[in-house]
């Protein structure tokens, strides 16, 4: 989701910290608990009520729902669907398709947001390949979150192993703070090209969320829906995300679960 903030990084205190665990370990269940349901011949309306029922029975709710006018509990996004897939009751899933269903849950106040990749029945070598390529996109600015570290660093690790595998990063879309609120400062780009930077401390949260496109970088948006991004050229985009804590001996996945469900 885009955002607009101008407050400064927020340090979370361990009792916002251990909020926004539990919040992110909700949206990790949640990813898990849509699995069995990602099918061939699934609508993706289908997925998000699904979504929602989970949500709303955990006394929690979910974040995108009415947020900024979108209209569902979750983002589904399919094949050259890079982010903000909005679900609905026309776009049904098919065997090779790839799909990334998007949750932020806000559980006793905090939020937690993570999305993963599914494969919908058997899929192509070649969206496998996409797959392992945005997963290790993710793990590599994973690596770079320590104490002392620059935070552009996670970018610049991010765009170098993309590159070396011959895709492109989305740098319309980046990941955020959150915790507090759905999205808050640091802005976290994907890419080297970036005017803002911070020092990485203790009790920074924030999401790690690339997109990785098959072809060209750029994005347009759905005119029907406003929300919908696609890829410029068709091909094929995925995107993997923790929320993630500096802490002071390196970080800690807020979202961890999410990585049981990770295969290629």
């Amino acid at each position: 989701m885009a955002y607009e903030s101008a407050q400064k990084i927020v340090i979370k205190t361990p009792e916002q910290i251990e909020g926004i665990r539990k919040s992110g370990a909700l949206a990790a269940a949640t990813l898990a608990y849509l699995k069995p349901f990602v099918q061939p011949g699934v609508t993706t309306i289908f997925l998000d009520k699904k979504c929602k029922e989970f949500v709303l029975d955990h006394h929690a709710l979910p974040a995108t729902l009415y947020y900024k006018t979108f209209p569902a509990s979750c983002c589904t996004s399919v094949n050259d669907v890079v982010c903000h897939g909005v679900p609905n009751n026309t776009t049904i899933l098919r065997e090779g398709d790839i799909l990334n269903i998007d949750v932020t849950t806000i559980y006793n106040g905090y939020f937690g947001d993570t999305c993963t990749m599914f494969k919908v029945g058997n899929i192509s070598e070649y969206a496998s390949n996409m797959l392992k390529i945005a997963k290790t996109c993710l793990d590599e600015g994973v690596k770079q979150c320590y104490s002392g570290n620059k935070l552009s660093n996670i970018g610049k690790s991010i765009e170098k192993y993309a590159r070396s595998q011959g895709c492109s990063v989305v740098f319309e879309f980046c990941g955020h703070g959150v915790g507090l609120s759905f999205h808050e400062e640091p802005e976290v780009s994907h890419n080297s090209e970036t005017h803002r930077d911070a020092i990485l401390k203790p009790g920074m949260v924030f999401t790690i969320e690339p997109m990785i496109n098959a072809g060209k970088a750029r994005t347009k948006i759905d005119k029907w829906d406003h929300w919908t991004a696609r890829t410029i050229d068709g091909k094929l985009s995925a995107q993997y995300e923790h929320t993630i804590c500096i802490t002071e001996s390196g970080y800690e996945l807020l979202t961890g679960d999410m990585e049981k469900l990770v295969e290629f």
